[in-house]
Formats: C-alpha cells, sequence, structure tokens
C-alpha cells in the first residue's frame, strides 16, 4: 500500500507537471517536499518555529545537532542550519553537542569525534562521539534548554538514538528542559527484527526494541520516558515539537544525507537488511559509490555473485573491508524498495562460504542484538523459520509502541 499509493501519485504529479512544461525543476521540488498526508507538503519539527521559539525566550540554549539539522525554507528545496536560524532569531546558544560523524557529518562510522570550536559561529563544538558519549554536569552548567534535532533513519543500530538517550538522562539529572525537534522516519513504515536482549546492550542496542521499530525520534524519546529506560527511572523533562502533515505511511526522501555511508533513499531503506553483513567478514560497499547498496568478498563464487567491486578508501571509508581487493557480490541498487528485513542475502552468503568458522564476527551479536539469529543461521534456518521466533517479542512491542506514537 506505501510504495503504490506513493508511486500512483507521483505519476499523476509527473504527467501534470510535464503538460505545465517545468519537468525538472518541479520533480527536485516534489522530491523535496514529498508525499504525504493530504499530500501536503511535510514539515519537520524545526520548521514549526512558533511551538517553540517563545519556549527559547530569555533562555540559555545548547542544542545537539548535525548536518541534518536544519530549517527549510518555503520552496522546500533550500535550507538553513538550525544553529545559524536561532542565532539570526537573537537566541543565546552558547554551545552545540555533536553526535557520531561529527557536526558536519564527515567522520567515518566509529571515528573518534573531537571537541572543536565551529568556524563559522565561533560556538564551541561538544563532542558525544569521543570522550564521553553523555553530556556532563559541568556541559550542562547555566543551560536551561537542550534542542535535539538530528534526522534518524529508525534502525536499532543507528546510534543517534543512543546519543538521544544519553542526552535525555543528562538532562534530567541536571534539570534541565529538552525538545526533540521531530523528523519523518524514513523506514517508519514497518516494524521487523529480533527485539535486542538486555544482556547484549551497547552503543549500538540499549534498549528492548525490534531492528526495525517505527517510530519518529520525538516517538522514541516519549518511550524512553514512558517505559523508564533512563537510569534510577529518571523522568526527562521533554517536550517533542511534532512534524505536520505526515504519517508513518509517507513517502519521506531525505534531502540531505543523514552520515556518510548513507548517500541515498535505497541505502537507507537497505541499511537495516545489509548492516548486518558489518557483522561478518563481507564487505557491505563501505569504500565505494554504493554503500549499503551492494555486498561481497572476494571468497564468494563468482557464478552465483556476479557484481564485482574494489573497495576503495573514501570519504567514507578511511580502511573499508577487503581494501584493493576483487569483491563478488550482488548489487541491489536498482531493487524494489523494502517494507521488511530481507535475512535472505545474509543467510545465501554463509550458505556459499567455505570458511564458516570465520564468517561472523563478535560484533555480530552487537548488531543483531541477540545470540540467537547467528545460531539460526548456521544451524541452516530459513528466513521464514527465523522470523516465526521474532514474532512474540514483536507483537508485545507493537502493543508498547501504540502508546507512544504521534502519528498514525
Amino acid at each position: 500500500m506505501f510504495k503504490n499509493t506513493y508511486f500512483f501519485l507521483l505519476t499523476i504529479l509527473i504527467l501534470e507537471l510535464i503538460s505545465c512544461g517545468s519537468v525538472s525543476q518541479n520533480i527536485e521540488t516534489l522530491s523535496l517536499q514529498k508525499i504525504s498526508k493530504n499530500n501536503e507538503p511535510i514539515l519537520v519539527g524545526a520548521n514549526q518555529t512558533d511551538w517553540y521559539l517563545p519556549l527559547l525566550k530569555d533562555k540559555t540554549v545548547a542544542i545537539v545537532a548535525n548536518q541534518t539539522s536544519v530549517i527549510f525554507k518555503k520552496n522546500g528545496i533550500e535550507y538553513t542550519h538550525l544553529v545559524d536560524s536561532l542565532l539570526n532569531l537573537n537566541v543565546k546558544i552558547t554551545k552545540v553537542f555533536a553526535p557520531e560523524h561529527g557536526f558536519r557529518g564527515q567522520a567515518d562510522a566509529g571515528e573518534l569525534i573531537l571537541n572543536a570550536i565551529d568556524a563559522k559561529t565561533k560556538l564551541p563544538l561538544i563532542s558525544l562521539y569521543g570522550a564521553n558519549k553523555k553530556p556532563t554536569p559541568e556541559q550542562l552548567k547555566q543551560v536551561d534548554v537542550v534542542i535535539f534535532d538530528i534526522q534518524d533513519v529508525g534502525v536499532r543500530f543507528y546510534t543517534y538514538i543512543s546519543t538521544l538517550h544519553y542526552v535525555m538522562e543528562a538532562c534530567a539529572e541536571a534539570n534541565v528542559k529538552l525538545l526533540v525537534l521531530d523528523r519523518p522516519n524514513p523506514n517508519g513504515h514497518y516494524v521487523d527484527g529480533p527485539v535486542l536482549e538486555m544482556p547484549f546492550t551497547s552503543f549500538v542496542g540499549m534498549h528492548p526494541v525490534p531492528l526495525v521499530y517505527g517510530m519518529t525520534i520525538g516517538e522514541y524519546a516519549q518511550m524512553i520516558n514512558g517505559e523508564n529506560w533512563l537510569a534510577k527511572r529518571l523522568k526527562c523533562d521533554l517536550k517533542v515539537i511534532p512534524i505536520k502533515n505526515y504519517t508513518h505511511q509517507s513517502a519521506y526522501h531525505l534531502p540531505i544525507k543523514p552520515s556518510p555511508n548513507l548517500p541515498n533513499d535505497k541505502a537507507i531503506n537497505l541499511y537495516a537488511s545489509l548492516a548486518f553483513f558489518e557483522g561478518t567478514n563481507v564487505s557491505c560497499g563501505r569504500g565505494t559509490e554504493l554503500q549499503f547498496q551492494i555486498f561481497g568478498a572476494p571468497f564468494l563464487p563468482l557464478n552465483k555473485y556476479p557484481f564485482n567491486f574494489i573497495p576503495q578508501p573514501n570519504a567514507g571509508s578511511k580502511n573499508p573491508v577487503h581494501q584493493d581487493k576483487l569483491c563478488h557480490g550482488l548489487d541491489l541498487s536498482l531493487s524494489e524498495s523494502l517494507n521488511h528485513i530481507q535475512l535472505n542475502w545474509l543467510i545465501n552468503a554463509y550458505q556459499t562460504t567455505a570458511d564458516k568458522a570465520h564468517f561472523f564476527n563478535n560484533y555480530f551479536t552487537n548488531l543483531a542484538g541477540t545470540k540467537k539469529l547467528q545460531y539460526q543461521i548456521e544451524q541452516g534456518l530459513t528466513q521464514e523459520a527465523i522470523k516465526k521466533t521474532w514474532q512474540v517479542d514483536l507483537d508485545k512491542f507493537n502493543s508498547i509502541r501504540s502508546i507512544y506514537l504521534i502519528y498514525k
């Protein structure tokens, strides 16, 4: 339904644009304005300034932000960074906290981020992916309000929700109000995957949620509070600034890539399925221009994996897996969009690997949030059989999830 509705409306609108003789310009506008509730443009939380500017009056403000933290202009294409916009509106911003990949979103996955000074605004940039992943009491001294505005992609091991957790916890401990400026979840139209088991918590999975949880970051913040996931069952003084004209079935194109190795909508859609390969000795395209749209390895058989690529260091990956080696795999860049997690690529790669003892690495359990998935694949279970074992936990989660949904 999600996919068919999107393409039906897209086809009609393109035909109308052709008849007006302005196809290229308007298709770009359409892709950024989205197709949403009542076919009205989606307006992200940051654009709802009437809702939150009064809350910032005469307050000292810190912002958790990266390159996706923007306010869109009326044409739906151009934008200004939230920090720049609020400074121009005389909001007293004293510091910026930066998550994984940094304030400008250029660092590799897992790369240590250092504190710095922003060249444009001269504001101090405090890394939440360096010496500390949680704001310290000293860093929140004399801060009245923290704004959290980061584009998420709705997959548990994407670390922005872990940063959200620690920011909420720090704000609760320091008695500082938190405003979450909500943004759509491009994978918000489905829920799937194994639910994380608490013995396997890490920064790539902190909460008992499925791999794909079908919530915006604002909804997720409400769930962190409501389910008492903060230390000592603390409650954060939280306010979510909602998205306008959005439902979980809205097609949403991200105009700014959320991290260096998620360059487009296809990579974001395939991410939940292909990132499992990060816990194996198979490349998922880092070091190419098709990150999370291809996978392969030198040892996969060419007769079953006809697509070839050679990972090379690039802006998003300084030391890619199988660097300078010819990899055989599959190109999924033109595949249909998914509304579920696809395990067959992982299962088939394992089955065709001669050296099965070295296929998985220790990181796989962190990504899966359970030891069961690796065991099930090694025992030869099919995708269908594996997914049946998730269903009871998914049903329980969906009941909890429904309590915190802002958008239906």
